[in-house]
């Protein structure tokens, strides 16, 4: 139900990009699953493996990796000043793109934008229009990261798994430390998804977030070891949660915050 919906709003944002910003939207995909590619994207070069190659589960779910979707975005996007991923069931609203722009333009050099929850009672690319129109609630996790090419080359995403629990941690963890400018953007009404479900909080399915915690605490550990961990309260709560042993506020950087007058300038142009 949610992938035509999205399907049909990023073809919808494009549209109302007018020119003003190059945007190309590339799907990853298994081998299996090229005919459900629409037209609206290019396709990247196959993935070749999943969550199940790099170890034992209970339950047989083919959670691709998100460094293998990365790397093909970097091998098929060579001359892309940013990337932006998304999950597969986040919609966008037609403003998206645009608004995408100002921030950037603003000074921020990574984000993460937060979906809207709308009702589930919507089941269509029909119903759009009504969609945009819904405020929707907000969510705490993450599902939207945009970030600078040349960052990514320095990413250790390891073997984090999206459709598990704990992922977007793995990717904020990295987007945070080699960033000049972030910002985590949790109300702005950009994207949205239908309905709350979390199938990823399944019992049946913990054995795919730890994969993903086993991530967290390996990568907190290999920053701080080279001194790339910085001072920034979302790191403080993943050290507390996974490395409490360390002391990232010690021989780290200084906080990369950003300026008040950055959120001024945005709170004045979305009307915050």
């Amino acid at each position: 139900m949610a992938q035509p919906v999205t399907f049909e709003s990023i073809r919808v944002a494009r549209e109302w990009l007018q020119g003003k910003v190059d945007v190309t939207v590339f799907a990853a995909h298994y081998p299996e699953d090229e005919d459900y590619v629409r037209d609206v994207f290019r396709r990247t070069r196959p993935l070749d493996r999943s969550v199940l190659d790099i170890g034992e589960f209970g339950a047989k779910r083919k959670l691709p990796l998100i460094s293998d979707i990365l790397a093909r975005l970097a091998e098929a996007a060579p001359d892309a000043d940013y990337f932006i991923y998304t999950n597969v069931d986040i919609a966008l609203m037609p403003h998206f793109y645009t608004s995408l722009a100002a921030l950037l333009e603003e000074g921020c050099d990574a984000l993460t934008i937060t979906r809207r929850t709308i009702p589930k009672t919507y089941t269509s690319p029909a119903e759009l229009p009504r969609m945009y129109a819904e405020l929707g609630t907000s969510h705490p996790g993450h599902d939207c990261f945009v970030f600078r090419r040349e960052a990514h080359a320095r990413y250790d995403l390891g073997h984090a798994c999206i459709g598990a629990h704990w992922f977007g941690k793995v990717l904020e963890l990295n987007l945070i430390c080699h960033a000049r400018r972030y910002a985590s953007l949790k109300d702005l009404h950009m994207t949205f998804h239908i309905g709350d479900d979390r199938p990823w909080r399944d019992e049946r399915f913990k054995s795919f977030s730890a994969v993903n915690k086993r991530e967290i605490r390996r990568v907190l550990m290999r920053f701080h070891a080279e001194g790339r961990l910085v001072d920034h309260p979302e790191i403080h709560k993943l050290v507390a949660l996974f490395t409490p042993e360390l002391r990232p506020a010690e021989n780290t950087p200084p906080a990369r915050q950003l300026r008040r007058s950055f959120w001024q300038r945005v709170r004045s142009r979305f009307g915050l």
